[in-house]
Order: structure tokens, then sequence, then C-alpha cells
């Protein structure tokens, strides 16, 4: 299947890794560890918040449709004197889904990272390019992928997927 998502709430987070403090407060507001591994995504215990690595300073918190203003102001609220920096991003990406079992060799069609499960395991995620649209890639379960791409591109990514879908019956 591919498909639209409801609209996701998004944050750009930006904080110190060795501020220790601030991550501990950080997990503590938020409910969901800041990942220090690259590539990596973690999860709330209530499933409700995910954390996405981007970069070395760079989180994108994602949560459900709406509740972007109360992730910034808890992040705010716990960084204390820590430099933190937060942004709505929830308007600068549409959420697609891919699932199935096939979905990692649709994905493959268009995307150049190794994509294997030893390479790519679940709730991993990456910055990449698939169809040459920039999306997030980020790998739900074993046969569900989710890609975060801008709404200009939208349209054109899914009707890509479709027509690669096509290629592999």
């Amino acid at each position: 299947m591919i498909g639209r998502l409801e609209p996701l709430a998004q944050v750009d987070l930006r904080v110190d890794p060795t501020d220790a403090a601030a991550m501990d407060r950080l997990r503590a507001v938020l409910g969901v560890a800041l990942p220090t591994v690259a590539n990596t995504v973690t999860r709330s215990t209530d499933g409700e918040r995910h954390a996405l690595w981007l970069g070395p300073d760079e989180w994108l918190i994602v949560g459900p449709s709406g509740t972007a203003p109360a992730i910034e102001a808890d992040a705010r609220d716990a960084a204390g004197d820590a430099f933190v920096t937060t942004v709505d991003v929830s308007a600068n990406r549409v959420s697609l889904e891919v699932d199935g079992d096939r979905a990692r060799d649709l994905l493959a069609f268009g995307c150049s990272l190794d994509l294997d499960d030893r390479a790519f395991p679940v709730w991993s995620c990456a910055q990449a390019n698939v169809a040459r649209a920039n999306v997030v890639l980020w790998r739900r379960a074993r046969d569900r992928w989710s890609l975060l791409v801008r709404p200009s591109f939208a349209a054109y990514l899914q009707a890509w997927l479709e027509d690669a879908r096509a290629g592999l019956d």
C-alpha cells in the first residue's frame, strides 16, 4: 500500500548532546530520549512521540497532529539555561507511507541507500533522495516505511511510487 498519513506534528530540535543535564531534562519532559546513535529513532513509552536523529546535534520530534506547540513549549521549558532551538516544521513535510512485503524492493528502485535489514533495520532513519525527491526515510516496521517529503514533491513522489510498484508485478 502507498498512501498519505494524517498530518504529523514535526518539531526540529537542536541541543548540544554533550550537555547530559539538558538531554536528561528533555527526555523527562518530552517523554522520549533523543537518540545519540546516527540514523536511529526512539519512541516514547506510549508510542505517541518519536525522535529521529538528523545530525549530531539535531533531531526531528514527531507526534500527533496539532501537538507541535506543546512539543516546542516542553522542549523550551526543559532546556533550563542550556541553548536549545525548536522550530515547528509540521507544514514542511507530508508523510507518505509504503507498506507491504515488497516495500523495501519498491523503495530500492529510487533510493541509493542500502535498505537491507542489516544496514537499515527497523527504527532507522536517514535523510536521502527517493526518486530525486529529498525525504526523511523512516523504517517503522519490517515492511512499513514512512517518507517525510516536502509538500511540493508529495504528489510527484506518490505517483512515482505507484508507477514503480507496477514494475514489481
